[in-house]
């Protein structure tokens, strides 16, 4: 007994220490700032965005912040990741469970008759016993063992919880991304009906211009050609209008068709985005979710790599027994039939030391290898927030030049109409000043469709999204 007392002693005072490298998170990334960081230029008129503000309120468009809302209530794929939190909490319980002293409760009876030659007296032909009693076990995690694996568990939920807040990011990217695509769709479904009516007028006027005799039938066959061309973009249209609406349905988590009636009325395309300043790299990085979850999986294989080592020293279990033994039920429980046991137990597995060091040798390859996915993933959302910025910086060039085009090209086809009419120029100038107009006007609105979708990318790439608490 004092021998146990001594080890257990020991437990004590070696509690505080483990084997294997104690974690040291990697040194921050070597970047001051973004070269593409034009946020702060933006025009004054523009609202502010602060860190607690969720971006989709910038948009200033209730529709969206319903549905953003309910996606991150209702996806399936966040419902997923929520299980999988609570399945790395359970774990982890678990495993400080196992620091601690196990109990167990138990009893029983057994009955046999003897064989003559197994009676210790002529008239013992049955033997009874019955027992109860209360076994306690306890590892002494002299080499931290345990702790290390605490450790491991614990860094793993953290990294559980941080995929659930990169999903997070993610979802309301999409969302809001699907959401603008679909009224960049129905905009440029409008500018085609736009079209359709113009180019209608321009095949009354040739129409007209024919019955009096100063047009030709080619002309004529032309601007119908012209028509139906148009006209042909607009199915299209309203097919990936139809699939823009499903996919929204099932992001936040229903039927496909359960928001065509909400979806179907058009709506236009944000006037303003919100503006804020990227911050720098280490600021980004911190924010990042999926940068939080490679960071707590190394540290997790840090933790690992302490467990194996572990095994490279003896384990040491304490057992304890405090129970009743009797021959008669009746007698349980009686001074004469108390009993008791403690046992030191010792696992010897660490004189394989082969396959001990294997192990550790693989703990060691795998911290490596999520050393390097760390950094790796460090670089991507490096690279992924500079794009984006420089996307977003010359969409806003883009969207400008073509504005400029698109109202160039409405005054030509103003004057080329009138000039047709009054018999001064003929119909393919008309009709090449038209089809000048149509295709500005599509590649104005496909051009500030993705101008809010960079501006989407660069707060999913800045993981301007929800804080998942």
């Amino acid at each position: 007994m004092n021998k146990v007392a001594s080890m257990v002693s020991m437990a004590v005072l070696l509690s505080a220490c483990a084997v294997g490298p104690d974690y040291q998170a990697p040194a921050p990334v070597p970047m001051a700032h973004f070269t593409h960081d034009q946020t702060t230029a933006l025009t004054a008129d523009q609202p502010g965005l602060n860190n607690e503000q969720l971006f989709w309120q910038g948009f200033d468009d209730p529709l969206l912040a319903q549905l953003i809302e309910q996606t991150l209530v209702d996806n399936q794929s966040l419902q997923a990741a929520l299980a999988r939190y609570q399945e790395a909490a359970a774990l982890l319980r678990g495993t400080r469970r196992d620091q601690l002293p196990s109990v167990t409760a138990g009893a029983g009876g057994s009955g046999q008759r003897l064989a003559e030659v197994e009676r210790n007296q002529p008239d013992q032909e049955r033997l009874e016993l019955y027992q109860a009693g209360v076994a306690l076990s306890w590892e002494l995690d002299l080499f931290g063992r345990l702790r290390r694996a605490t450790e491991a568990s614990e860094a793993e939920l953290q990294a559980a919880g941080a995929d659930r807040q990169t999903l997070q990011v993610a979802l309301a990217g999409q969302l809001a991304s699907s959401y603008f695509q679909l009224r960049g769709l129905q905009q440029q479904l409008r500018v085609a009906e736009e079209n359709v009516s113009l180019q209608q007028a321009s095949l009354d006027i040739v129409g007209a211009r024919l019955e009096a005799g100063r047009g030709t039938l080619f002309d004529q066959v032309r601007a119908r050609a012209q028509l139906d061309s148009t006209r042909a973009v607009i199915p299209q249209l309203e097919a990936a209008i139809g699939a823009g609406i499903h996919r929204i349905g099932v992001l936040t988590g229903q039927t496909p068709t359960a928001l065509t009636t909400l979806l179907a009325v058009h709506g236009d395309l944000p006037s303003c985005s919100p503006s804020i300043a990227a911050g720098s790299p280490g600021d980004v990085l911190r924010r990042r979710p999926d940068i939080q979850a490679a960071e707590r999986r190394l540290a997790a294989a840090s933790a690992r790599l302490g467990v194996a080592s572990a095994d490279l020293f003896p384990r040491f279990t304490l057992d304890g027994l405090l129970g009743s033994l009797a021959g008669n039920g009746t007698d349980l429980f009686t001074g004469g039939a108390r009993t008791g046991r403690v046992a030191l137990g010792v696992d010897w597995t660490f004189l394989d030391r082969a396959h001990v060091q294997a192990r550790i040798d693989a703990a060691d390859a795998q911290s490596a290898r999520l050393l390097a996915d760390y950094r790796q993933a460090v670089l991507l959302a490096l690279e992924e927030t500079e794009t984006w910025l420089l996307r977003y910086q010359h969409s806003q060039d883009r969207v400008a030049l073509l504005q400029s085009a698109t109202d160039a090209a409405t005054q030509a086809v103003e004057q080329a109409r009138d000039r047709y009419e009054q018999g001064f120029i003929g119909y393919f100038e008309l009709l090449a000043a038209e089809q000048e107009l149509a295709g500005m006007r599509d590649s104005l609105v496909q051009s500030q469709t993705e101008k809010v979708l960079a501006m989407v990318n660069v707060y999913r790439s800045l993981a301007g999204a929800p804080d998942a608490g």
